[in-house]
């Protein structure tokens, strides 16, 4: 079980669970990706498939980590990033791109990426990744 930690609670210990929003404009992408991070006890409490869409979920969810791809039409992973940062500028944003450029690694930095998990990625380095970043905020490149 992923978890961030143990809390007490009525004297039994209770793992807390990792909550999590998934932004990619592949509906299959999602879905797939979803299903794996609930078998792996992590739960997915959003769905989005644009950065307009990431936005809001992260402001009315308030997920402990959003999963979010960067290339995406009309509103993209730094139009959502960006926008996260206005909500809260300490949140645990994984940044998910097939884009090696050195120019994107750089945009994301500057907009305070918590991880960049690079594609093709390995699923249970993913699920490694989101383990790290909701115990510390530090920024990790898979």
């Amino acid at each position: 079980m992923i978890a961030c930690g143990i809390i007490k609670n009525a004297g039994m210990m209770v793992r807390k669970m990792v909550k999590v929003v998934v932004v990619d404009d592949d509906i299959d992408t999602v879905e797939v990706f979803c299903e794996y991070l609930e078998i792996k006890d992590i739960t997915v409490i959003g769905k989005g498939y644009d950065g307009r869409s990431a936005v809001e979920l992260y402001e009315r969810l308030q997920p402990d980590i959003i999963l979010l791809d960067v290339m995406m039409p009309e509103y993209d992973g730094f139009y959502a990033l960006s926008g996260i940062r206005k909500i809260n500028p300490d949140a645990k944003v994984i940044m998910v791109t097939a884009d090696l450029t050195s120019d994107t690694e750089k945009k994301l930095r500057m907009l305070n990426t918590s991880a960049i998990v690079y594609k093709p990625y390995e699923i249970d380095g993913v699920i490694d990744v989101i383990h790290k970043i909701h115990k510390q905020p530090e920024i990790l490149t898979q």
